[in-house]
């Protein structure tokens, strides 16, 4: 078992933030892995993680601590993920990808880039006896929709579940990579697609949460297997308060989307780190895409680092508290990653096909004989695949019942939130019906005074009924 990996990245105040507040900034540094910040009320907060990168920090700093020994796990068949996460305009693309993915200046590179150089330079420097291949997929989810970026008919990918491969994006484009100028030119590609907007807080918001999937096959022709190893890239669609982005129409649908899907990650991070150790209790995995897609990043199979991007300025404390807060649950969070082997048979040179697996095979069929059948004779013959073994169930037993307790939570929760609001009606009622009974004994005592008193009475309750509720 091994906990989550979580640093912050605080980036340069923005002119923006220069402009209103000067140079002020509301955190205090107290080591490489320590800090305060202030809220808006000057209250001081105490934070600490694996590493603080600050505003003088640089992009090759953020790679070699938190993404290199991942690169080098993924080399050697065990699964990684790197997640950027913070609010709008924070720097989470920017650390991500850099000013632009085909950079060439060395300082300025992103992850992504670096991680490419990382991924052939180990492959470089591996064993004669060791073959590799690395192939690519670029996925974003828009709208709670599932978009392949290298084929943008391809807009409704669904989520499916392997036994073997585990969280995986049934039919989604892979291109091949042989270099490194060939998989950047790939992701430059896939990067132009990807939806992105303009707010008050970034003229080139992300309106999608971007996944950049990269699998790394090694075959060893002395031991006779094959192992795999996938590196999984996260840029995280950032927070954002509508009163500070002034979003409306269609970027206001899409950050209500966002926000909903964070939340549903920051549920599983509860779920997942406040839980009695002895008691296994229910992970809301499948409360979003988002979620579901990162179900072996955040309690599976998976070596993971989270990098938490920040802003210093006191106008945005709140958001950078709310951010801090979350890398601190996810730092609890323990994975087990595991080396993948993908197959134990020998390596045949004859027909190739120790490189892959019989589900991609028959993936490739089903996604070649589509051009030729309709949907219905598509279903039927994965469902045949599927009753032969020929590719493992999706919606298998463990599947079917992980979903009845999706359900059955989901429908608790609904339950708990109706008998809340009856109660919170009853009460109401309750009160008003109280209310009501007071002022019929009021008038009936007024009815049995003399005429004149009476009416002066009254008149004295009307007054007094109008600025005193229940009488």
């Amino acid at each position: 078992m091994s906990n989550v990996t979580v640093c912050v990245r605080f980036r340069p105040l923005s002119s923006k933030e220069k402009r209103d507040l000067g140079d002020n900034i509301c955190i205090q540094s107290m080591d490489s892995e320590t800090f305060i910040i202030k809220d808006e009320k000057e209250e001081g907060f105490t934070f600490s993680f694996d590493k603080v990168f600050y505003e003088e920090s640089n992009q090759a700093d953020v790679y070699e601590f938190l993404v290199l020994p991942i690169v080098r796990d993924t080399v050697n068949s065990i699964n990684g993920t790197i997640i950027t996460y913070g609010q709008t305009g924070a720097g989470k693309t920017y650390s991500m990808e850099g000013p632009n993915i085909l950079e060439s200046d060395e300082k300025k590179k992103g992850i992504l880039p670096r991680v490419v150089d990382g991924l052939f330079a180990c492959i470089k420097t591996s064993a004669d006896s060791t073959k590799y291949t690395v192939k690519l997929s670029m996925v974003e989810i828009y709208m709670e929709k599932v978009r392949d970026l290298f084929d943008l008919s391809k807009d409704n990918i669904q989520i499916k579940e392997s036994k073997t491969q585990g969280i995986v994006l049934s039919g989604a484009t892979e291109i091949s990579l042989s270099d490194i100028a060939e998989a950047l030119q790939s992701l430059s590609s896939g990067i132009a697609n990807r939806a992105i907007g303009e707010t008050q807080m970034n003229m080139a918001s992300s309106r999608s949460h971007c996944v950049y999937m990269f699998t790394l096959n090694q075959e060893s022709i002395s031991e006779k297997r094959v192992k795999s190893g996938k590196l999984i890239l996260v840029d995280l669609a950032g927070s954002e308060k509508v009163e500070k982005t002034g979003a409306e129409g269609r970027v206001l649908e899409e950050a209500k989307t966002i926000n909903k899907s964070l939340s549903a990650l920051g549920n599983v991070i509860n779920a997942l780190t406040c839980g009695s150790p002895a008691k296994a209790n229910h992970i809301p995995y499948r409360d979003s895409k988002l979620t579901r897609m990162l179900q072996d990043a955040l309690g599976g199979n998976s070596r993971t680092a989270l990098l938490c991007c920040c802003s210093p300025s006191p106008s945005n404390a709140s958001e950078s508290l709310s951010t801090l807060r979350f890398g601190a649950r996810a730092k609890h969070i323990k994975t087990s990653p595991l080396v993948i082997k993908v197959s134990e048979e020998k390596c045949s040179k004859k027909n190739g096909d120790a490189s892959g697996t019989r589900d991609e095979s028959f993936e490739k069929i089903l996604e070649k004989m589509s051009e030729r059948l309709n949907d219905e004779d598509i279903k039927l013959l994965e469902e045949l695949f599927i009753q032969a073994g020929l590719f493992v169930d999706p919606d298998s037993e463990e599947d079917l019942e992980s979903a009845i307790q999706d359900v059955v939570q989901q429908t608790i929760s609904s339950l708990m939130k109706a008998v809340e609001e009856l109660r919170s009606t009853v009460e109401m009622l309750q009160r008003e019906n109280n209310a009501m009974k007071g002022r019929l004994a009021v008038a009936e005592r007024c009815d049995a005074l003399p005429g004149k008193n009476a009416d002066f009475l009254q008149k004295i309750f009307g007054f007094l009924s109008s600025f005193i509720p229940g009488m």
